[in-house]
């Protein structure tokens, strides 16, 4: 188990915060290269459907980011091919990536890495 920096344990805080503001199952967060931070849950429309950490990914691109330290996806699993991975690795391979249970807890850093 990771004991995370306090700049990443928000980013889980967030993400869970996006996720109960959605309803949705999984939520996600950004920190971009210049610290803000940007948090999503799942869109599931007909037209559209992203998972957590497109959704947040997307809403920093869209913010002007231009690179990203770090992104956590909460109810999230390590072992995950989620297309939110490839999309934060494509814009900044070396952004720590950590994923954690519903609950926030148990994370690990499955691309990047962690500062803690």
């Amino acid at each position: 188990m990771t004991e995370l920096d306090p700049e990443d344990a928000k980013l889980v805080i967030l993400a869970r915060g996006a996720m109960g503001r959605a309803g949705s199952t999984k939520g996600a967060a950004v920190r971009d290269s210049d610290g803000r931070t940007y948090a999503a849950g799942e869109v599931s429309l007909q037209s559209l459907t992203l998972t957590a950490m497109q959704a947040a990914v997307a809403a920093a691109i869209s913010s002007g980011a231009a690179g990203f330290e770090a992104g956590v996806v909460v109810g999230g699993s390590a072992d995950s091919d989620e297309p939110g991975f490839a999309a934060l690795s494509e814009v900044s391979p070396s952004a720590a990536l950590i994923v954690t249970r519903r609950d926030g807890t148990e994370p690990v850093v499955v691309g990047g890495e962690s500062r803690g």
